[in-house]
């Protein structure tokens, strides 16, 4: 799992995912089972599927900015 430095540009966070799959794609003849991928969030979403998540994180698209008291 990874979450880069938050950026209101959502192709910056590429370079993290990008990483976090090659260095999957590296250990899997050790670890056959490392297959998923959790990255992205509702900002970055997009580029996290196109960098090979498996299962993203969108509690915001989809409740809303959270409300502090």
């Amino acid at each position: 799992m990874t979450v880069p430095p938050f950026d209101a540009e959502e192709e910056a966070a590429r370079p993290y995912f990008r990483r976090l799959r090659e260095l999957r794609d590296e250990h899997q003849a050790v670890c056959p089972t490392l297959v998923q991928l959790s990255m992205g969030m509702s900002g970055d979403f997009r580029v996290a599927i196109e960098e090979g998540s498996t299962c993203v994180r969108v509690g915001t698209a989809i409740f809303g900015k959270r409300v502090y008291a």
